[in-house]
């Protein structure tokens, strides 16, 4: 029989939430427990499309991972970091320019945060394509990979694969069959999905001071759904429609979900890409490093990226198009032009006041300061 031991790592101690008094944003909670009943999607589908359209972000709980699985997630998220040499992250390091992915390290001091002072980032990334085997990995993280695997089919959006089907929903907002977007998200066909494990670590007083304590400048994510598994350190800010900022409260062991560019396409501006920024954390916690587990959701690479146009939303509503249908690109190229693009370019001041602008594939890209 197999053994029942899993292998061992060091164990996350999460830091103590914060105890200031922050202006947070009044995000709702949707239950995914039940959205495994077409009565329970018929309860849900409603409150996404209205947190959607009002915040671009939600909280998901009942998601089916327990406290320990989502903490066991969390150990593994370090070893990455804790347990490989630079020269060993080095030889993993990601061909993000040259091949426009993420998958392998993405090392400190990469993405330009602020132009006129040149501060760099201090982040480190480590992203495993939603296919683990898709390419090697470190020694120290290959006796995790089963572990990832199933964290990676968790949460994928294929309701025969996983617990967090968001994409149901959203089709049904937009009164399409349920499978319409999870047939765009295919576990067997190739793409650029991933888990990625994000260690924020603390950055110099002058490095706050020259980027006005931002540590990734306002922006939109490339695909379809974004989900961060929530964990205490603050940072995460998102822009509301009042225009202000407003923090991202921690709940346990819960998801923040937000929508995509390739979503934006595909819903014809329905659900707009959301604004979002991390910053330095609040003062008492300004002691810890962020460390963080995601899952960036993208379409198949052979997709192209056009609107449901037969949504009878839609059709109401009107279709807000991005480029015309015959320029539509394919997901391959769109997520490739803006990975090699983000935090490398050279920025363009854009009309709205503190908003820098890039083109990719003909569609102009806002980052926000």
């Amino acid at each position: 029989m197999p053994s029942l031991t899993l292998p061992e790592c060091a164990h996350y101690f999460p830091p103590p939430e914060t105890k200031e008094d922050l202006e947070f944003a009044d995000l709702p909670i949707i239950d995914l427990s039940k959205a495994h009943t077409p009565e329970g999607r018929a309860e849900l589908y409603p409150q996404l499309r209205d947190a959607l359209r009002t915040h671009g972000f939600l909280y998901a709980i009942n998601h089916g991972y327990t406290q320990a699985q989502r903490d066991r997630i969390f150990d593994i998220a370090g070893v990455p970091f804790n347990d490989v040499s630079l020269d060993e992250k080095k030889t993993y390091t990601a061909s993000i320019e040259e091949v426009g992915s993420y998958a392998g390290y993405k090392l400190r001091q990469f993405w330009r945060v602020d132009t006129e002072n040149q501060i760099y980032d201090q982040i480190e990334n480590y992203a495993i394509n939603l296919n683990v085997e898709n390419r090697p990995h470190p020694t120290a993280l290959r006796t995790f990979l089963p572990e990832i695997d199933h964290f990676a089919r968790h949460n994928q959006p294929d309701p025969s694969v996983s617990s967090t089907i968001s994409p149901f929903l959203i089709a049904l907002s937009l009164e399409l069959p349920e499978e319409t977007l999870v047939e765009k998200h295919n576990f067997d066909r190739t793409g650029d999905t991933s888990v990625t494990f994000m260690k924020y670590y603390r950055r110099s007083n002058d490095e706050e001071e020259k980027s006005k304590n931002v540590w990734l400048k306002g922006h939109t994510d490339t695909g379809s759904i974004t989900i961060l598994w929530s964990q205490p350190v603050g940072g995460l800010q998102i822009l509301g429609p009042d225009g202000k900022w407003k923090w991202v409260r921690h709940i346990d062991n819960g998801l923040v979900i937000n929508t995509g560019y390739m979503m934006t396409f595909f819903t014809g501006g329905y659900y707009k890409p959301t604004i979002h920024r991390v910053i330095q954390p609040p003062s008492d916690q300004r002691a810890y490093d962020r460390l963080g587990a995601y899952y960036f959701a993208m379409a198949n690479d052979d997709v192209r990226l056009l609107p449901c146009a037969e949504s009878p939303v839609l059709k109401h509503v009107g279709i807000e198009r991005q480029c015309l249908d015959e320029d539509s690109p394919l997901c391959e190229t769109w997520r490739k032009g803006r990975t090699a693009a983000y935090g490398r370019s050279d920025l363009k001041k854009g009309v709205e006041r503190g908003v820098e602008e890039e083109v990719i594939e003909g569609i102009v890209v806002k980052h926000y300061n």
